[in-house]
Parts: structure tokens; sequence; C-alpha cells
């Protein structure tokens, strides 16, 4: 799954309705607009540090973070104007168009290279797109799905020979299983959790990730791919298609914990965004372009019905004792 999508975002600009799929920055500029007032009440709340840092990981084409910038630059142009802006990304190809959108920021192919400041880091769709571990359960253990190669050359699922060691990382809320179920095991969205978390718990910050999960953990596989805004058979043409899985914010939360870092509660998206205003926000765009009415709604339903994303994208934050609670993310 790593070596697909790592020549899958090297090879192409996947986002937007040319592309395979949309995000929630694509949906509405509010999105964006909301994360970056929320760094600003963020910033205020820690005393305005001059030296933090913005961060994203997972930009995309950058449409989030120049959303964001542009309310941050409104909103508190003092700070706008010496706030350093990194990007974590590996694709040449997007790092290409978020130098179009944020000429001024800084790229890094990961978070190690960060500066060693307090960090306020945003992420959205950035953890379903690591690569995950499919264990089934067979005869009494649990066994990893692999990838083979068939005699006519086409790509199909197998089961290791040995019970996999990996099975001790799985949460003992799903230990007890039936012949022949799965569970998908994000063991790199967990690592990358605790890097950045590691990094907030020494050097300061708070992390923002909002994604399409669950909260506890669950049996199943989500393992998906996505080719022109529809769903693709998995292994039908490996490195051409988008490979995502559910996240499992219960263990992001564990990950981040272990580290020292304050979690708080996982929130629905919906939930969240209306805590940001963003009913609000919409009613004013509203007003001053009555003419966009009904796409400025037909936005603002996607976003944050639940029908839509507003139940299965969920958001958590994490951070330094001292920065939290985190505006719009009650502690627990």
């Amino acid at each position: 799954m790593a070596l697909c999508s790592e020549h899958y975002y090297a090879t192409r600009d996947p986002f937007g309705r040319s592309g395979d799929f949309i995000t929630a920055p694509e949906v509405s500029q509010t999105f964006g607009e909301l994360l970056g007032l929320w760094c600003v009440a963020l910033w205020q709340q820690a005393g305005r540090p001059a030296d933090l840092a913005l961060v994203e990981v997972g930009p995309g084409r950058g449409t989030l973070m120049a959303d964001a910038l542009r309310a941050i630059a409104k909103t508190a142009p003092q700070w706008h104007r010496t706030l350093a802006v990194h990007l974590v990304e590996t694709s040449p190809t997007l790092r290409a168009a978020q130098r179009s959108a944020i000429p001024h920021a800084q790229h890094h192919e990961d978070t190690a290279t960060l500066p060693a400041c307090p960090l306020i880091v945003l992420g959205n769709e950035f953890l379903d797109a690591l690569p995950v571990h499919h264990l089934v359960y067979h005869q009494g253990n649990w066994r990893e799905r692999l990838v083979t190669v068939t005699a006519n050359g086409s790509w199909q699922w197998a089961l290791a020979e040995a019970p996999s060691p990996l099975a001790a990382e799985i949460s003992p809320a799903i230990a007890q299983a039936e012949e022949g179920s799965v569970v998908e095991l994000g063991l790199a969205a967990r690592a990358v959790t605790r890097q950045l978390a590691a990094r907030l718990v020494q050097q300061g910050g708070a992390a923002l990730l909002i994604d399409y999960g669950y909260a506890t953990p669950a049996l199943g596989e989500t393992l998906q791919a996505v080719k022109r805004h529809a769903t693709h058979p998995v292994l039908a043409t490996p490195g051409e298609a988008d490979l995502t899985a559910h996240v499992d914010f219960q263990a992001i939360a564990l990950a981040a914990a272990e580290v020292g870092a304050e979690v708080t509660p996982v929130v629905e998206q919906g939930m969240f965004l209306r805590s940001l205003g963003i009913v609000e926000r919409t009613e004013h765009l509203i007003a001053s372009n009555p003419g966009a009415a009904g796409r400025l709604r037909s936005s603002l339903r996607r976003l944050i019905e639940p029908s839509q994303m507003g139940s299965l994208f969920k958001v958590i934050g994490f951070a330094h004792r001292d920065w939290m609670p985190l505006p719009g993310l009650s502690t627990p």
C-alpha cells in the first residue's frame, strides 16, 4: 500500500472534480477559513507566542492552508506578517501546486525536520492515506493478509502461513473474533501521531486532525480504492487509484497519550464546525452574494449533515498540557 500510494501521489494531482476525489477544502472555503480562525483563537489563548510555526501535514493542493491564512490575515494581521508556514509533503506534483498557493511556505519530507519551536499542526484527510495491515482470524490465530502474483500476472490476496506478531497490536476490545474476521491496523498512522505528539510535548503547541473513521476499535475492513470519484477494485491497477482506510481514532488518541500529550475527546466534524460558527459564516457569505445561496447551502450541508460528511468525519486534538483546552474541543 505504501509503494502504491507513493507512486500515485508522485505522478498526479488527484484532487477536485477533474481528479479522483474531493476533500472538505474543495467543498467550501469556509472549512479552511474556520480552521484559520481556530488557529488564531489558539494562538491568542497561548499568549501570542512570537516563534510559533503553522504546519500542515498532507496539504493537498494547499487550498486549506491558503484559506486559513486568508482568515488569519484578516483577524490577526500582526501575526500573519511574521508567521512561518511549513508543509509536510513528499509528492513533487503536489509540492508544485502548494508553491503556487502559498509561495512562502517551507517544505519537509517528513515531520523530523520541522522547526524546534511551538507548533500548530493541521491535518485533513492525512491519516486515512497511510498504509494499514490486514490481519485475518484463521484457525485460532491472526494471520497477515498478503499480496501475491498469479500465473497470469494479476494480483490476488493470500494469507501468511504463520501467525502474525502484529496480533499484539490488536485492541483487547476486539481480540475475540470468529473465523474469517478481519482487523485493520493503522500502524503508520499511530507512528506519525507519536512523532507529532512527542514534538508538541517537548516544544509546545497543538495538533488538530480531521478524517473519516470510527471512534472505537471495530472488526472489519475499510480499505478501498477510489478512481474518478468511484470505488475501484483495490488490486486492479496498483498505483493508479487512491488507497485509503478508515482511521481508528481510539488508537490515535492512545498513541498521542503514550508520549505524554493531552488528548481531546473525538467529536464529529459536523458538531465541531458548528461550534466554530460555520452556519453563521455561510449565512454571512450568502448575504454578500445572494446569487450563490444554493451552492453555499449545499456545501454547508455536505460538510455538517450526518448523512454526508458530518458524522463519518471526526476531529481529534492533542497538545502540550499548557495549551489545553483546545477551542471547539472539550476536555475529557
